[in-house]
Formats: structure tokens, C-alpha cells, sequence
């Protein structure tokens, strides 16, 4: 697997139900459609193993940040790129870029901090072996990525000076 650009793992276009009433794409779908990216990174780095085969092995989303850059209107055609930050047996750290794919612009970026999950435990958990061997792997190969730019971004008010 080599994996030396950010990976492009969801593509869609704007759904009517994701227009709110001032007919732009409502703030709460841009993270879902990070959170499908995360997904699909997810069931990539679980493959060929899909949920049933997992045995309650998961993750969860404990954090996540997104920042607004332009808006995006019903039927506008977007993709997600997808960059691995940082990883270790327990926890990795992804950044999105949401892009409206028919102008290339950048809509938003999300960073998210995931955990090992069990389902069936309901509790924390390392990943298992070979999954963290291909985050690993991925890791390595995002390594040589420029840091995006709002990468560890806070959100804050800055004091007048």
C-alpha cells in the first residue's frame, strides 16, 4: 500500500436534506461528511474484514474540530481527502479536507482524534496487530506529508492588543 499523498476515500454530491433554510449546506453536514471519510479509512485499514468478521473492534471519535472555509449548496459535487497525523497502539489523529470537486475549492477541514473501541465491551482497546500494522504503514508514507495547515488548531480570542 503506498500512501504518499492523502488518501481520497469519499466522494458524493450535497443532498437536498443536508440545505438548511438559508440554502446553504447546514455546518452539522460537513462533519458528516468527514465522519464518512473516517469511516472509510477505518474499513480500509480493516480490510478484507468488514464489521461482522471484527469481533466488536472498533473506534470511536472522541474529538474532532472543523473549521468553515466556504459554503456548499444542494447537488455540488464534493470529495474528501483524508491525511493520518499521528497513530499509536490506542488512538489515531486524522485530518479531512472537504473539497467541492467542481471548483477544487476547499470547504472546511475537520481533525479528529479516534480510539480503539470494543462493541462488545463497551471499553477501550489497542487495535488488533495487523490493523495497526497498515495505520503504521500509512503513517509512514503520510509522514512525509506537508503538516495542513489548521492541523492543531484552537479554537480561542485572542486579547487585543
Amino acid at each position: 500500500m503506498k500512501e504518499n499523498a492523502p488518501l481520497r476515500l469519499y466522494e458524493d454530491r450535497v443532498k437536498d436534506h443536508w440545505i438548511d433554510e438559508f440554502g446553504h449546506m447546514n455546518m452539522s453536514r460537513y462533519l458528516e461528511a468527514c465522519d464518512f471519510a473516517t469511516y472509510a479509512f477505518w474499513e480500509r485499514m480493516n480490510a478484507p474484514k468488514d464489521l461482522s468478521a471484527r469481533d466488536g473492534a472498533e473506534y470511536a471519535v472522541v474529538e474532532a474540530h472543523i473549521n468553515y472555509q466556504s459554503e456548499l449548496r444542494g447537488g455540488d459535487p464534493i470529495a474528501v481527502t483524508t491525511q493520518l497525523l499521528a497513530a499509536d497502539e490506542k488512538r489515531f489523529q486524522l485530518f479531512h479536507c472537504l473539497y467541492n470537486r467542481e471548483t477544487d475549492e476547499l470547504v472546511a477541514t475537520n481533525e479528529i482524534m479516534a480510539l480503539g473501541f470494543n462493541l462488545k465491551t463497551r471499553g477501550l482497546m489497542a487495535f488488533h496487530p495487523e490493523v495497526f500494522a497498515r495505520i503504521k504503514e500509512v503513517l509512514t508514507e503520510h509522514a512525509t506529508l506537508p503538516q495542513p495547515k489548521n492541523a492543531g488548531r484552537a479554537i480561542g480570542l485572542r486579547a487585543k492588543s
